[in-house]
């Protein structure tokens, strides 16, 4: 005869037992295993090889389905701690992993895109996949798609399939790639420097992990609360009576009245805030490129805080520079370096910015301007901060001031600016936009790779001054993109 409640007691042992079987094990482990000592091992072990681990696992996340066998946070740790034993650089480390894993999400999506719609029908009842779902997946990624290949980057079997699946279901590419840098980004920067954290102290890792605890209780709790908050407003009855509740207590009132004021302008923000959408997708992808363009800098900011000589790839450049020297290249690059002055870029600016002036284009004109101030204005004042040495040797035109970064390059932004905004803005749908694109692409990179073959720059400079336009230009264009999106909507 079973007892009730005989077969649930039996479930709470077993849970019991186990839970306890941990903590002993986490006891035994702390007290007798020299954590840091094991880490410092692994990193002398590993070296320089971790760079190609660490980029392997991450590209092979989504791009082989590895992450189904093995979870990429644990080799991301990895390298993060071996980069806390001083083995490897933690910015170079969150740069190729980040690389690698954006390269990954990229193959996934066009393996999906190239087996189609069919390869799902025919395999993907399989895995629960049939017909009705296939057609709701792909609804679904219409809508929200980007969210969840964002979102996805933090949940190992989505993570695995979101981008094969986004590529299947024919999602654009160019409204996935801002979503999957943006996640990549995140998912890898948090689980690098989180074992970077831990290798360099056992303490420090507690104490971050106890913030983090009561960081994921409390947004759990807001995720919670927000869901359960949008399906009872749902009703409306429940709004009436909470606009009611609202408008009764002065501490909530102003927020009533700030909705009914600009009601429009929200709802139209709120509707095109996704990858379906034009404002939703241009915003992504600034914020993209703000992201990408922010950390290139602040990387090559701390690593030079560290040493001012040439980096590893800057020596590799000079190294391929005196390879080609040859007279014809220098002259070609004297021309090429002068489309970066300051002279130059700025007088462009002027002329471009009178055209869209008269052609009543107002948006694009602050950006412009305000593109080539934050520009010019930033890389002064990181000159003087950082205060590099130029290289040594022949310089092969006049330079002044410090070599970090190369205004030539910030400035040489500008044409990559003026590239997409006429294919996107003054002439949307044009033939041949993607070769407008890539001739300006290709123009800025000709400006900062000769100020590397005329010897007044580092490599190293020229990154850090791309990064720096390509930030100056996308913040800029993001503030006038919701500042045009508001004005749209507003009344009368």
């Amino acid at each position: 005869m079973k007892l009730p409640g005989t077969e649930k007691q039996r479930q709470w042992v077993s849970w019991g037992a186990i839970a306890i079987g941990l903590v002993a094990a986490y006891i035994v482990f702390t007290q007798y295993v020299n954590l840091e000592k094991v880490l410092e091992d692994v990193a002398h072990a590993l070296g320089a090889w971790t760079y190609a681990l660490v980029g392997v696992f991450a590209f092979a996340e989504t791009g082989a389905f590895v992450g189904l066998l093995v979870p990429g946070e644990t080799v991301m740790l990895l390298g993060g701690a071996v980069a806390g034993q001083g083995a490897t650089d933690l910015y170079l480390t969150i740069a190729l992993a980040w690389f690698a894993a954006v390269g990954g999400d990229s193959t996934s999506f066009f393996i999906g895109r190239r087996l189609g719609r069919e390869f799902l029908l025919r395999h993907g009842p399989r895995f629960g996949l049939g017909h009705d779902r296939l057609h709701q997946v792909e609804d679904f990624f219409s809508r929200h798609g980007g969210k969840t290949i964002f979102l996805g980057r933090f949940v190992g079997f989505v993570r695995a399939f979101a981008p094969f699946i986004a590529g299947s279901s024919g999602m654009r590419y160019r409204a996935f790639i801002p979503y999957s840098v943006l996640g990549c980004g995140l998912w890898v920067s948090s689980a690098v420097v989180v074992g970077y954290l831990f290798s360099r102290s056992i303490d420090t890792a507690i104490n971050y992990a106890g913030k983090g605890a009561l960081l994921l209780g409390t947004l759990i709790v807001v995720v919670v609360g927000v869901i359960w908050l949008t399906r009872f407003l749902r009703v409306e009855e429940n709004r009436r009576k909470t606009v009611a509740w609202m408008e009764r207590h002065g501490a909530t009132r102003w927020l009533v009245a700030f909705g009914r004021r600009y009601q429009r302008q929200l709802r139209f923000i709120g509707d095109r805030a996704t990858p379906g959408h034009d404002f939703g997708l241009e915003f992504t992808s600034l914020l993209a490129v703000l992201a990408v363009s922010l950390f290139v800098l602040v990387a090559y900011i701390v690593v030079l805080g560290r040493d001012l000589g040439p980096t590893p790839g800057d020596e590799t450049a000079i190294e391929v520079v005196e390879s080609l020297h040859s007279g014809f290249l220098l002259a070609i690059s004297k021309v090429i370096t002068f489309l970066g002055s300051g002279a130059f870029t700025w007088g462009l600016t002027v002329v471009v910015a009178a055209l869209l002036a008269w052609r009543r284009r107002w948006a694009e004109v602050c950006v412009l301007l305000a593109g080539m101030a934050i520009s010019t204005i930033g890389f002064h004042e990181i000159k003087v901060a950082v205060d590099r040495p130029r290289p040594p040797g022949l310089h092969e035109v006049s330079a002044t001031g410090s070599s970090f970064p190369s205004g030539h390059a910030a400035h040489s932004v500008l044409y990559v600016f003026l590239a997409v905004t006429i294919v996107l803005r003054l002439r949307p749908g044009m033939a041949r936009a993607a070769l407008v694109v890539i001739a300006g692409v290709v123009l800025t990179a000709l400006v900062g790779l000769s100020r590397v073959y005329l010897n007044v720059h580092y490599l190293s400079d020229v990154s850090a001054g791309w990064a720096l336009g390509a930030a100056a230009f996308s913040i800029s264009a993001l503030v006038a993109l919701i500042v045009t999106q508001m004005r749209k909507t507003a009344p009368g």
